[in-house]
């Protein structure tokens, strides 16, 4: 069982839901990543989900493309993503970690080799947007051999056919987009994702935690009524990258979602 098991299994015994921030690698600075990190732990994250700058995100929202931009302007590849997990296995060695991103960075070094770097780093999960699960094989046998999961995702428009072969493949926790967009994006409908989560939950044996649209307490409270979990992402993004102390902010963004979710 890796880490990400043992979270939710915890978790569900708890009878509490998954807290999951997401942050850009290298932004707003290249020394600020890693207390982040910390601080996010500190604010009562379960899961890390740390951004793999990409000069095409193509799923994201103009606040997580400029981070991605801004992080890439500064250097910022796929080695100072691992060393910065690595740094933070210093101090947490039980803290989830999962990289997300885009396939060409893990193409360009090979499946094999980057789940094996991504593994002596100290990464758990890695959840690729632009990986058809049809084409992962490759990829999903490279990262299980290594043991790092292959985070999947579902979307309201993924068909009952596609969710019963999600189903089979699912490691670690299925990624619900909580509507048909960017991330950033304001249309979250509670109710309507809603019922789309309470579907997806009955169909897999993994935890199904909804991302996109989630920006602050009341709206992770309302989604986590029928998720395992939240991702909550640009928001967290834009408070960090206006804030003097980064690592304060995400620390001061992320409490009152804890406290929500734990009410």
């Amino acid at each position: 069982m890796n880490r990400i098991d043992s979270r939710f299994a915890a978790l569900r015994g708890a009878g509490r839901k998954a807290l999951v921030p997401f942050l850009t690698a290298g932004d707003p600075a290249l020394e600020t990543t890693v207390p982040a990190m910390h601080a996010l732990v500190e604010a009562g994250a379960d899961v890390i989900e740390l951004g793999m700058p990409f000069s095409d995100p193509m799923a994201d929202g103009p606040t997580i493309q400029r981070s991605s931009e801004r992080a890439l302007a500064r250097g910022v590849g796929t080695d100072y993503v691992f060393g910065c997990v690595r740094s933070f296995r210093e101090r947490d060695v039980l803290t989830p970690v999962v990289l997300m991103g885009y396939l060409n960075p893990v193409e360009i070094r090979g499946p094999v080799a980057f789940a094996q770097q991504a593994a002596e780093a100290g990464v758990d999960g890695i959840l690729l947007v632009d990986l058809p699960p049809e084409e992962a094989r490759e990829f999903r046998d490279a990262f299980d051999t290594a043991g790092v999961v292959l985070i999947l995702l579902a979307s309201p428009t993924t068909s009952d056919t596609r969710l019963a072969m999600l189903q089979s493949l699912a490691r670690g926790y299925l990624y619900y987009v909580s509507f048909a967009g960017v991330t950033g994006a304001s249309q979250l409908d509670a109710g309507v994702a809603g019922g789309r989560l309470r579907l997806i939950r009955s169909m897999t044996d993994v935890p199904v935690v909804a991302g996109f649209g989630i920006k602050d307490a009341a709206t992770a409270a309302a989604m986590a009524v029928d998720a395992d979990g939240v991702v909550v992402g640009s928001a967290l993004v834009a408070a960090m990258a206006e804030a003097t102390d980064p690592a304060a902010a995400a620390r001061a963004f992320l409490g009152p979602l804890r406290l929500a979710l734990d009410a």
